[in-house]
């Protein structure tokens, strides 16, 4: 965020950060922002809320031994998903049309992160399954 003088962050757990007030994680942040944004749009939440598309996340995990080369592994499921978009800044995130799944280590425990949306909470499901099968392929 320093680097590119970002105005906002944020992580799928609620923390957001705001550098103008400090580079903490901060959900009350989050809250005060909502409801200003709530307060200037002079409505509800639900009418809010009926101005964004649903969207359903998949939040999994795969354990890890020591003896897995984790790289070795996204290495492998980027040249299996070659054809679609993919970003691996921050461990691997493979597009499908309108959906989406991450890959990422935890920096506090041995497992992988594996985190997809879609517009369908089933297919949410289905791609974040289909990833970890092939994880688990790889890992054998």
């Amino acid at each position: 965020m320093k680097e590119t003088n970002a105005v906002i962050g944020g992580e799928g757990n609620g923390g957001i950060i705001v550098p103008d007030f400090h580079y903490g994680r901060d959900a009350l942040i989050g809250i005060a922002l909502f409801l200003s944004h709530l307060a200037n749009q002079k409505g509800s939440i639900s009418s809010l809320r009926r101005q964004y598309p649903d969207y359903f996340i998949s939040k999994n995990k795969i354990e890890l031994d020591s003896s897995i080369n984790v790289a070795s592994v996204f290495k492998s499921i980027k040249n299996k998903y070659a054809k679609n978009p993919i970003n691996d800044e921050d461990g691997l995130k493979i597009e499908f049309d309108n959906d989406w799944v991450h890959l990422r280590t935890s920096n506090t425990e041995p497992i992988i992160r594996i985190y997809s949306e879609s517009d369908f909470e089933s297919k949410a499901n289905h791609i974040a399954h289909k990833l970890m099968e092939d994880i688990k392929e790889e890992i054998k």
